[in-house]
């Protein structure tokens, strides 16, 4: 049966450490670990952590150089579509196009030099996010006010948590930099963003999410993805356990042609979705499993647990059985002791037996229990205690008795009592000069 890997981790921790592993895709255990322990075993702060220092955002325990957000774009495996401006046609068209050429030229070339020139004056206020979700909900506003409600189903977070949610449900996901100075924006959005089909493909088949690049948010995405021209789509998703832009679409592109690439792009990378799948199940499968053997081995461990403190214990009854036996040998022992030393001292304390001439002798015939008889002579003078003594010195005598008288049938006082506080001599009890008297065992009352 396997133990526990990790000895030291409960068995919540253990669960979160597996969750972590699967969810940022780090091979290193130990990684993860300390990931958790610097987060304090915060699963979400760890994960959006993790995130966040993959797209580039500094990380709250070692803040790396400001930087923009990094997603893989390096894969020279990114398909790339790009839709050029018509060339002008005709006589009049080429004529209007050099007449403007240089006024075009001229504008964006000064409008250039200015914004340069503003950046040393004062620093792009897009380059400092301070509330990413506001940008979001700013932009979906603006934009259904200029476009309508009917649009493709906006994600409404950040550009981090659309990346988490993505790779979380294994989904693709459809980011829009909107160029609101850009001359083909405007019609993009209005003939094709907002087209019936291409609603109902994005609504399906992915998670969209979308910026101004006027917002501070959609700036720093900006950067990261680093767009040629409006409009401009990247489609991202879990690839080789990294989420990577699989796909680039810029220019101002038609609603079919749209959909023919985006289902192309998806239709190419889905057998990494669906390897993805399949090591995911398999690790939920060996999560399940090492959980079932833990399970399993902490349940065997509870029930040997179980017999080792039922053996202790019926080691401890024994033990305590057996203290307490020998101690009542002990005790019996002693007493036993006691009794023969207090029989031999009785014995010594009698006073000697009178002969059989003397006239105020009594001989006494004593019937013990056990059947036996036993003879003694005693002075009419003396005390019942001396019967009782020399009776009690008797090594077949019991413990405890009474002497009991036939004629009349009545109960010798030999030791003092409430009603005899002085036991009377053999005289005052009216014993004769000869008697049988009766020793009734009283040890067992």
């Amino acid at each position: 049966m396997a133990a526990p890997e990790e000895q030291d981790l409960t068995q919540e921790q253990t669960e979160k450490l597996l969750q972590f592993q699967d969810l940022t895709g780090i091979e290193s255990m130990e990684q993860c670990r300390l990931a958790l322990e610097q987060h304090n075993w915060n699963m979400e702060a760890a994960v959006q952590d993790r995130l966040n220092e993959q797209e580039g955002v500094p990380s709250v325990f070692n803040p790396p150089p400001s930087r923009p957000l990094q997603v893989n774009t390096a894969d020279h495996r990114i398909y790339s579509y790009v839709v050029s401006r018509p060339q002008p046609r005709g006589l009049l068209g080429w004529g209007y196009y050099l007449i403007m050429l240089p006024f075009r030229f001229t504008y964006y070339t000064i409008l250039d030099i200015f914004r340069f020139a503003l950046r040393f004056i004062r620093p792009d206020p897009r380059s400092r996010v301070t509330d990413p979700v506001g940008d979001i909900v700013s932009f979906m506003h603006s934009f259904e006010e200029k476009y309508g409600r009917a649009h493709p189903v906006f994600y409404q977070g950040t550009y981090s948590q659309a990346l988490n949610d993505a790779k979380r449900e294994l989904r693709f996901l459809l980011v829009y930099l909107h160029g609101d100075d850009h001359q083909d924006s405007d019609e993009f959005c209005r003939n094709t963003l907002c087209a019936p089909e291409v609603i109902a493909l994005i609504n399906s088949r992915m998670l969209f999410w979308a910026c101004s690049t006027n917002k501070p948010e959609g700036y720093r995405v900006s950067q990261a993805l680093r767009e040629n021209t409006y409009p401009f789509l990247a489609m991202i998703m879990l690839k080789d356990r990294r989420m990577t832009v699989v796909g680039r679409l810029e220019g101002l592109i038609q609603p079919d042609d749209l959909i023919n690439q985006l289902t192309f792009i998806m239709d190419a990378n889905q057998t990494y979705l669906v390897s993805e799948r399949l090591e995911r199940e398999e690790r939920n499968q060996t999560q399940v499993l090492r959980q079932q053997q833990d399970e399993a081995y902490l349940a065997s461990l509870r029930a040997d647990q179980e017999k080792e403190r039922k053996k202790k214990e019926e080691r401890e009854r024994r033990r305590r059985k057996e203290e307490e036996v020998q101690q009542q040998k002990l005790a019996e022992e002693k007493r036993r002791q006691n009794l023969q030393e207090e029989k031999e001292r009785k014995l010594e304390c009698l006073p000697p037996e009178p002969s059989p001439d003397d006239p105020e002798s009594v001989k006494i015939i004593f019937k013990l229990p056990n059947d036996s008889r036993v003879e003694r002579r005693f002075h009419f003078s003396q005390s019942l205690t001396v019967i009782h003594d020399f009776l009690f010195s008797l090594k077949e005598s019991p413990e405890k008795f009474q002497i009991e008288a036939n004629f009349p049938r009545r109960v010798l006082p030999c030791v003092p009592s409430e009603e005899w506080p002085t036991p009377p001599t053999l005289q005052e009890a009216g014993l004769s000069h000869t008697e049988v008297l009766f020793v009734q065992d009283l040890t067992d009352e």
